[in-house]
């Protein structure tokens, strides 16, 4: 299981590219930069939230996990 504090740096630099993303699409859709950094900023904050919840609702799911063997039996 990771510790909140991974989860949350992994949330901080997944949205950094997640933020470059959504500002260049809607830069790109619309041609305002302006307007492309507003959706980007708000993007990423909400989403921060969003992923950290998700990552923290997994870590208590089983479901994929391989048991870990021990090292060696007496």
């Amino acid at each position: 299981m990771e510790s909140t504090r991974r989860s949350i740096a992994k949330a901080v630099s997944y949205r950094i590219i997640g933020t470059l993303t959504t500002a260049g699409v809607v830069f790109v859709a619309i041609g305002r930069l302006d307007l492309a950094a507003t959706v980007g900023v708000l993007d990423t904050f909400f989403k921060i939230f969003v992923y950290v919840g998700h990552e923290r609702m997994w870590n208590r799911i089983p479901y994929g996990r391989e048991t870990k063997q021990p090292e060696y039996f007496i």
